[in-house]
């Protein structure tokens, strides 16, 4: 390896989605909404949903191979597997273990991560600090998601949010100061815990909700979501001695497009620098920026020396963004 800085770089993304397709049409059918409210309010068209048997693990290990095909990396060279997830198969044993099962990544070391919506943002700091100190050259890094299996389906402001999936991309060292990732920025804010959580998904009981299911204080997260997706961005930028101005795409989280609107209104992105894919799949929490950064890649929107950010918000309150110029 040279004397420059080492760096991780993407070498290898994929997807693996549900064939089950959840319209807009569908739910006027399960809950008192409409087509055309959903697409005003959040910009989903449909969502995909997971078969019966079909599980986070399974979505992830999909992704995971896809993307170790296209880095040409085998599984026994990934040093270490990181899942995202808030709807793993069990608690333990981890989803990153099951997935280190199925793909054969004998030599990896496995951990989950739980960071609700910035998951893959989380695991990508991550994967990027373990091969900057050296030791790790490549990273496996997953967003994975069965909301499906955590959703009301009797509650309209949260049913129609969410989809099933999962995207993956490998992680790998680059000795560049100037190509790879160049900077990121995690935040939280631990006091606003009771805006969006999972009820009863662990051992501390909430009676005031029967089941397990998805909570939110939309207006709230919304403006918490804009506010600090914004300023994350920005900061993540600075540290790379970058600006707005030198965005070629943004990457948000696919949570509802007006957020995603107002993130960029206050970034000063036009929308040919936004991508959005939420319409097609809806909010798979940790999993969204994965899959859009995969499928921006098939649509011929990034190239190489773009600079990227990968910006997300999620429960905790979790933000976080990375910065990166694509090699």
């Amino acid at each position: 390896m040279s004397e420059r800085t080492l760096t991780a770089k993407i070498t290898g993304i994929g997807k693996a989605l549900p064939e089950k397709r959840l319209t807009n049409a569908d739910l006027e059918k399960m809950v008192e909404t409409s087509d055309a409210w959903i697409r005003q309010r959040v910009g989903i068209r449909e969502r995909r949903i997971a078969a019966p048997g079909e599980y986070t693990s399974d979505l992830a290990a999909r992704a995971a191979a896809a993307a170790l095909a296209q880095s040409g990396i085998a599984a026994d060279q990934i040093d270490l597997i990181l899942v995202a997830t808030s709807t793993p198969d069990t608690v333990y044993p981890s989803v990153a273990c099951l997935v280190q099962k199925a793909i054969g990544a004998l030599h990896a070391g496995v951990l989950d991560i739980s960071a609700a919506c910035t998951g893959f943002v989380y695991g990508a700091h991550l994967a990027w600090g373990m091969i900057r100190s050296g030791l790790a050259k490549h990273v496996l890094v997953i967003g994975a998601e069965v909301n499906s299996a955590i959703v009301n389906w009797k509650d309209r402001d949260t049913c129609i949010l969410f989809g099933d999936g999962a995207g993956a991309a490998v992680f790998s060292v680059h000795a560049s100061d100037t190509e790879g990732v160049l900077s990121a920025k995690l935040g939280g804010d631990g006091n606003l815990t009771d805006l969006l959580e999972i009820a009863n998904s662990g051992v501390r009981p909430n009676p005031d909700v029967p089941g397990r299911y998805i909570t939110m204080q939309g207006n709230e997260v919304f403006k918490q979501a804009v506010r600090n997706m914004s300023e994350c961005a920005v900061c993540a930028l600075d540290r790379a001695g970058l600006s707005s101005n030198d965005i070629s795409l943004m990457i948000a989280h696919q949570a509802n497009t007006r957020i995603i609107d107002a993130v960029a209104r206050r970034l000063d992105l036009p929308s040919e620098k936004v991508f959005v894919n939420i319409a097609d799949y809806g909010n798979t929490s940790a999993a969204t920026i994965p899959i859009a950064l995969c499928e921006a890649l098939e649509q011929g929107r990034v190239k190489k020396d773009d600079v990227l950010v990968l910006v997300a918000f999620g429960a905790g309150l979790t933000w976080g963004a990375l910065t990166l110029r694509w090699a």
